[in-house]
This record gives C-alpha cells, structure tokens and sequence, in this order.
C-alpha cells in the first residue's frame, strides 16, 4: 500500500520513525524493538537511512521485514548528498526487489568537515526526486521540510521556493522536521499554502524523554524550545521517570491540539522506543477510529 494513500484516508494516523543499526551487532535488539512498534500498529513506518553507507545497509531489511511480517506501509528513507547515481541506483533496485513502494527523498546531512569545494553527484534532495521518478514512475515519494527554517536556507522565502521546486518534480507528501511549538506549524502550513504548495504536510513530533535526548536534538535540528517546555524541564528534568512521563504528555498534548486543528496525519520520531509507541498509540486508541460525521 502506498504511504500516500494512509494519508489521504478518512482516519486520522499516527505513524511511527525507527532506524536501523550502526553496527551489526545491535540488529537483532533493534530489529525486536522495531518489530514491538509495528506491533501497535501505526498507520505507516518510516525506516531512516544512514548517508555515505553507515546504517544503509540495514534500511531494507528492517523496512522488508516490518512490511512483510506486519503488513504495515513502509517508508524506507533514502538520502544523496554523499551517495553516487550508482550507488542511488542500487539501493532503489534492491528496494523494489524487497517490495518496498515508498521512499522518502532526502538530501541528508553534509559530512563534518567536508571542504566547501567538495563536488558531489547530488547537491539537492530535488535531484534524487528526479532519480527515482525516472527509476520507477509508480514509486510513492515523500520529503522533508522545516516548519523553523532549513539550517542552509538564507531565509523562509528561499526555503519554501526549494520546497515547491521537490513537489513540481515529483514529491506527493511532505514531512516535518521536529517542532515543540503548534503555533510555528500553522504558521508554516499557512506560508507553503499561499506558495502554491498543496500536497500533505505531516507534522513531525518528538517526545523528549531525557535531558541526554533533549541536548542531541537542539544539536542537531536547531529548533526552538518553548518557555512552557522549558518550565517543564526545570521542573522534572532531574528524575528519569518524570521527564519521561511529563515528555509524553507534552508530545499528546501536541498531538490532540493538531488533530482538533484539522491536522489528520501525525508522524512521531519514536527513537526506537516502544514504551513511547505504545503509550501514544494507546492515548489515540479511540481517535484514530474516528470519522468525521
């Protein structure tokens, strides 16, 4: 089943991020952890992509086995920046012989230390979009975007531009990076729709359950933290137990505010965490039945 059809459906979703392995010898724990998320049965799984070979080996055959043995639709992420037209080529042939329709297109992170100069066969996540479409017509392909601004982008007015230059060659949906604040999706989701932008955006949610979590994520998506996340954080953030509850319910109160909203699709960054799966899927249990009358 293609990922676009979950997200045009009548029920609202909640769908759920894992990633594969680092090294060979922690498959088998995350691969049962993953398989304890499908378990709960999201709408749909994405499976990230380690650039430059990393964890890329492995995307497939967690993505593979998650669709086979749960029937759920998988999204298995493929980024570029530092990846070959060979390389690309390869992994889309091996996703296509393992069944896998649906494919996130991503430029992905720039290597640490990488001279400005450097050359690449890919620059832009528009480009791989471009690849796969010429790869396979009937693949379903999915993108990034920043509801805070993308990192490289010089303005929002730029990024946005970029972000209709990834629809118009190919992409049928959208994903969010991370947010803490509503306020800032609306906001985003009222600019791209004036741009002419009219293809789903699935917001992209995170429940920070430790202040180690917390440290990495400001790291690395550069978002910002609301006061109210903030008072939390002093409040809780020194037992282990508490953050991670006060965590999950700050992540649901965000959930339930963009379901009342309009907002029928919510993608959560799960960490390969079932507890954060299970808690969630059980606090929607009853939603994600609803229609609307």
């Amino acid at each position: 089943m293609k990922v676009i059809d979950v997200i045009n459906s009548e029920n609202p979703t909640i769908s759920m991020e894992v990633f594969p392995p680092k090294q060979k010898d922690k498959y088998e724990s995350i691969e049962k952890a993953t398989e304890e998320i499908a378990s709960y049965k999201p709408g749909f799984m994405s499976v990230t992509y380690g650039a430059g070979g990393g964890t890329s080996e492995f995307t497939v055959s967690i993505a593979s086995n998650l669709e086979k043995k749960y029937d759920i639709p998988i999204l298995a992420h493929l980024t570029c920046i530092s990846s070959t037209k060979e390389g690309v080529r390869k992994q889309l042939e091996l996703m296509k012989e393992k069944g896998i329709t649906n494919v996130l297109a991503l430029r992905g992170d720039i290597p640490e230390d990488t001279p400005r100069d450097t050359k690449w066969e890919y620059s832009y996540a528009t480009e791989l979009i471009r690849e796969i479409k010429e790869f396979d017509s009937d693949m379903c392909i999915g993108g990034a975007c920043y509801p805070e601004v993308h990192p490289d982008s010089e303005n929002q007015i730029e990024d946005i531009k970029h972000l209709k230059e990834k629809v118009d060659a190919g992409c049928e949906f959208l994903t969010t990076q991370m947010f803490f604040d509503n306020s800032i999706f609306y906001n985003f989701l009222y600019k791209v729709r004036e741009a002419g932008i009219y293809v789903p955006i699935v917001p992209g949610i995170m429940p920070l359950t430790n202040i180690n979590q917390l440290k990495r994520t400001l790291k690395l998506s550069g978002t910002v933290l609301p006061q109210r996340f903030r008072f939390l954080l002093d409040k809780f953030g020194s037992d282990e137990k508490a953050m991670k509850q006060a965590g999950l319910i700050y992540a649901s109160e965000q959930i339930i505010d963009l379901y009342a909203n309009g907002i029928k699709n919510v993608h959560v960054y799960s960490m390969n965490k079932p507890e954060v799966a299970k808690t969630l899927m059980t606090n929607f249990s009853e939603i994600i039945k609803w229609q609307q009358p």
